[in-house]
């Protein structure tokens, strides 16, 4: 009997558009031979039929950002007792703000590069002081949301105070970074107790950087080179950092990483995407391609992975009682 799956998308986040392509072409890729799946759209104001939900089997929650990402669904998933793809509560939470991300790498010893967070409600340093602590430029982004959303570079006290009143439109803190110079590298985990990672892939922009527009906008943003031309070393250096920062965030299901390669060969980690954008010409899913993974049977893994998660937690609460 086919499984009936439930793909939730939209959602009240500044990426509600990113989650309407991501949703219709995992409905258009499902095996339709093994899945019977259902669009469920969330509106931009977060209304819904949450009773629909206990129609469905399994849900695959493709929501970007905050009210979707950040361990909220998850949550409420978790209580109506049903199976999900992508991270639990915990790791999905964590995963999404940046800068509690990067304080559990610091104490895992994953490297991060330099940066500061900031509250709205604290004094606000001047440039000079952020330049003396980070360098300069910085990267000034909101410390939950993806998709490059608000999301600036700052080279002088004036692009400073823009980018700070533009990332606090979306937060209420804020990260600034410093500045890496390096090749950007990303490479997507999949799996639950034995996480495997993907060939990695390069982003190549053709802006000053991976911004919102190049993503999404500028058909010419950027190039991608998947897999990426690393050498055997580098990319076994990659997959194992890939699966320490998703194993290090509790996270199960699905993750991309994403690093910065230095010239002289270190690694740095920049950030975890929890549910990566799941087009079919996405990073997370062209990785996969091309370790040997399509997209429907990429799509089929996943739901199993959560089926399988739903399964042993359940017999875990039985033991317990």
């Amino acid at each position: 009997m086919k499984k009936k799956v439930g793909i939730l998308f939209g959602g009240k986040s500044a990426e509600h558009e990113i989650s309407l392509l991501s949703a219709q072409n995992v409905f258009d890729a499902i095996d339709k031979n093994k899945f019977e799946p259902v669009l469920v759209k969330i509106d931009k104001l977060g209304h819904w039929d949450m009773s629909e939900i206990f129609k469905y089997d399994v849900i695959f929650p493709i929501l970007h950002g905050p009210f979707g990402e950040d361990g909220t669904m998850q949550g409420y998933l978790k209580l109506a007792d049903l199976p999900f793809v992508g991270p639990g509560v915990l790791g999905s939470a964590v995963g999404m703000d940046k800068d509690v991300m990067k304080r559990l790498f610091r104490e895992a010893g994953i490297p991060i590069g330099k940066y500061l967070a900031l509250k709205n409600n604290e004094k606000i340093p001047s440039f000079a002081q952020i330049e003396k602590e980070l360098g300069s430029p910085v990267f000034i982004k909101p410390a939950n949301m993806g998709s490059s959303v608000g999301i600036s570079k700052a080279n002088n006290e004036a692009e400073y105070h823009a980018a700070l009143k533009d990332a606090f439109q979306y937060d209420t803190k804020v990260v600034i970074e410093e500045f890496i110079s390096g090749r950007e590298i990303e490479c997507a985990v999949l799996g639950n107790e034995e996480p495997a990672a993907s060939l990695p892939g390069e982003i190549i922009p053709s802006h000053d950087f991976y911004s919102y527009d190049a993503k999404y906008v500028d058909t010419q943003g950027a190039s991608l080179q998947i897999p990426a031309k690393l050498d055997a070393e580098t990319t076994k250096r990659i997959q194992e950092m890939a699966i320490k920062v998703f194993t290090t965030l509790c996270c199960e299901g699905l993750s991309r990483v994403d690093f910065f390669l230095k010239a002289g060969g270190e690694i740095i980690v920049n950030e975890i995407n929890t549910m990566p954008g799941f087009t079919k010409v996405s990073m997370y899913p062209k990785m996969w391609e091309a370790s040997g993974l399509s997209y429907t049977d990429l799509i089929t893994r996943l739901i199993e992975l959560a089926i399988s998660r739903f399964e042993r937690d359940r017999q875990l609460k039985t033991s317990v009682v």
